[in-house]
């Protein structure tokens, strides 16, 4: 494995920063139960937001200054951000090109994926918790399971491939779909992956003990499929996988809570309102939009993001008794 570049961002603990998260808006066209109200939330005020010009010049610097070899575009809903394909065609343009992908609730998808794919965008992830017309809608508050289906089919014939799948299982809600939802993957090429559900509700209501778990995840599947240790190195990815009924296709769990993976974390979070985020659980943030507006040239920007990454922590402490949930809720930070 190479060495990383010597001004990456490395922090205390010697994990190097390479996957950047870039959230494009902190709106979002669901409204999933998990996640925020039913009414929505106060979204940032429009002068507030990084334009698409101050977005690529942050995302260039993290990549021709800082290291950062994968960017991954997130929300809210990414979809909606009306540059998005022209974002995208810029970072793609980059030297060196890093691997860019993106991670939606897929309503729009279908007629987007030609574009995005043409600009440069390498492979999506969509995230779907149920095949039931009518426990999707009131998981989402939105009869738009249809339009998903078209996305992630639209995707595929694009070549936005691996298409991956991400599900949240909630007790009592979905989680008797798992098999139903690997089912659905294998049969159609896409790669699903099962996520503990997190305390990154805009309600707060999160509740660990309610919570499905990686092994009963796992417990539930194997009821219904041979599954074996995937041999393949898992590196920094947040999923361990595992091969399906032999192989070669695979599914996934990322057990960010029961099984954490903090001390392999390669991530760094830029939010739709310029913002340093080290950890979707960070309690504090450090801000760029603002050195960026003041005149701050490329240089500069790096060093405060150098700086920024100095102070990740070593866990995101969720069994700690002092844990403290954030103060934004996930559509807010970006995943």
């Amino acid at each position: 494995m190479s060495l990383p570049p010597p001004t990456g961002l490395v922090d205390r603990y010697g994990r190097v920063a390479r996957d950047l998260r870039v959230s494009l808006t902190d709106k979002c066209n669901l409204r999933c139960t998990y996640c925020m109200p039913a009414e929505g939330l106060p979204w940032l005020a429009g002068p507030q937001l990084l334009t698409d010009d101050e977005v690529v010049r942050l995302i260039r610097v993290a990549v021709c200054r800082l290291g950062v070899d994968e960017v991954r575009f997130t929300g809210g809903e990414p979809l909606i951000r009306p540059g998005l394909v022209g974002i995208v065609e810029a970072v793609a343009a980059l030297e060196p090109r890093p691997r860019i992908s993106l991670t939606t609730n897929g309503i729009g998808l279908d007629r987007l994926a030609p574009a995005l794919r043409t600009a440069g965008l390498d492979r999506v992830n969509v995230s779907l918790d149920t095949l039931d017309r009518e426990r999707f809608t009131r998981l989402t508050r939105r009869d738009r399971l249809a339009d998903v289906l078209a996305g992630l089919a639209g995707a595929a014939a694009a070549g936005l491939t691996p298409v991956k799948i991400n599900t949240v299982l909630m007790r009592g809600v979905n989680d008797d779909e798992a098999p139903a939802l690997l089912r659905f993957a294998l049969d159609h090429g896409y790669e699903l992956r099962f996520i503990e559900q997190m305390p990154l509700d805009a309600q707060h209501g999160w509740d660990r003990a309610a919570m499905v778990t990686a092994d009963e995840i796992l417990a539930t599947l194997r009821a219904a499929y041979d599954l074996d240790a995937d041999p393949t190195e898992r590196g920094t990815a947040p999923a361990e996988t595992w091969l399906v009924d032999g192989g070669p296709a695979r599914v996934g769990v990322i057990g960010t809570v029961t099984r954490p993976f903090c001390g392999d974390c390669d991530r760094t979070r830029l939010t739709a309102d310029g913002q340093i985020r080290n950890c979707l659980f960070a309690t504090d943030e450090s801000d760029l939009r603002g050195a960026l507006r003041a005149g701050a040239d490329d240089e500069e920007l790096a060093r405060r993001w150098r700086a920024a990454t100095l102070t990740k922590r070593a866990g995101h402490g969720i069994d700690d008794p002092s844990f403290l949930q954030p103060t934004r809720p996930m559509s807010a930070i970006g995943g």
